[in-house]
């Protein structure tokens, strides 16, 4: 049974079928934001350093891994900031490895608004091992070339509004669709394609007690077929993929441990229904020092429970000059 599931998620996200959201997902995607939006760049006043491994559905054999390593800073200027994002995300027998240079560039619009203007390009390596499969027709042509590979380049663009207490952003990290297909095989196999992922993400901090508890709700939506239906290429206008979103409540004390629940669900886009995802726990400290870690629980809501009894996240940051920066532009997110 393991092996059948592990074949229909390999079908369903790796694009052969292709009507799945594509990117990895993160809990805790308020301490990763660069991976969406190269609009974050610099964000902070200093320089921010982390690495984030997510377990998806933890027992079922073939279900997603993902790590990252995101980099980023501000140059002198305070102006432009520049980042670094690595990605590894594996689901069954496909596994993605993107690599991503940022640049953004912060309008300062009065008091502590700021207008934040991002691009990012780099490339990413997709492969794949069908002989890990348990193929009831090993003869079948779309998987007659047992180690696919394939090298995407690829470019994405985000805006980042943000000041003390607000934030909104959107984005698409990668602008450029591939056909995993190869040229000889367009028209003799299913089709099979890495979409173009648009995010969109706000947030809020409201003071409950000053500055010791700070009361902090997010929202990260994510969608792949919202301009679809402008496509050339028949094949690919019409795109079953849910919109998905993040519903995140937390609070944040004394501006150093931080805990929140979260729900994520998502809107069939065939018939308008909403679907249950999961509902998630996870809490995350920074130290004096700099030094941040953090941890994150999802419990699945739908069947997936019968068969696995959630997926967890882990993540470690450090910024740089925290001690400095905190005391000269003290931020909530």
């Amino acid at each position: 049974m393991r092996k059948i599931f592990t074949l229909t998620l390999c079908l369903f996200i790796g694009g052969i079928v292709a009507h799945a959201q594509q990117d990895a997902m993160f809990t805790k995607y308020m301490f990763n934001s660069l991976v969406y939006n190269p609009g974050y760049a610099g964000y902070y006043d200093h320089m921010y350093v982390g690495v984030l491994y997510r377990n998806q559905w933890q027992g079922i054999e073939g279900a997603p891994t993902t790590q990252t390593l995101t980099l980023h800073t501000p140059l002198r200027t305070q102006r432009v900031g520049v980042g670094i994002n690595l990605v590894n995300d594996a689901i069954g027998p496909i596994n993605e490895t993107r690599a991503f240079a940022s640049y953004s560039y912060r309008i300062p619009l009065g008091g502590t608004n700021t207008l934040a203007v991002g691009i990012q390009g780099g490339m990413s390596y997709w492969r794949a091992n069908w002989g890990e499969l348990n193929l009831q027709n090993p003869m079948d042509d779309a998987f007659a070339d047992p180690n696919p590979t394939k090298f995407l380049p690829n470019f994405g663009a985000g805006v980042l509004f943000y000041n003390d207490k607000f934030y909104v952003g959107a984005s698409s990290p990668q602008l450029i669709e591939h056909d995993l297909r190869k040229e000889e095989n367009i028209n003799t196999l299913p089709f099979a394609k890495l979409y173009r992922h648009y995010y969109f993400a706000a947030g809020a901090a409201f003071p409950i007690k000053g500055d010791q508890m700070i009361f902090k709700p997010s929202i990260l939506i994510k969608n792949v077929g919202l301009l679809s239906g402008l496509s050339k290429d028949e094949e690919f206008k019409n795109i079953g993929a849910p919109t998905e979103f993040d519903i995140d409540l937390s609070v944040l004390f004394y501006q150093q441990f931080q805990v929140g629940l979260s729900f994520r669900s998502a809107i069939e886009a065939i018939d308008d229904r909403s679907s249950f995802d999961s509902a998630d726990i996870w809490m995350s400290y920074l130290l004096n020092n700099g030094l941040r870690f953090g941890a994150a629980f999802d419990y699945p809501l739908n069947n997936l429970n019968t068969v696995t009894f959630g997926s967890f996240e882990i993540m470690v940051g450090y910024q740089f000059n925290y001690n400095v920066a905190k005391v000269v532009t003290p931020r909530y997110f």
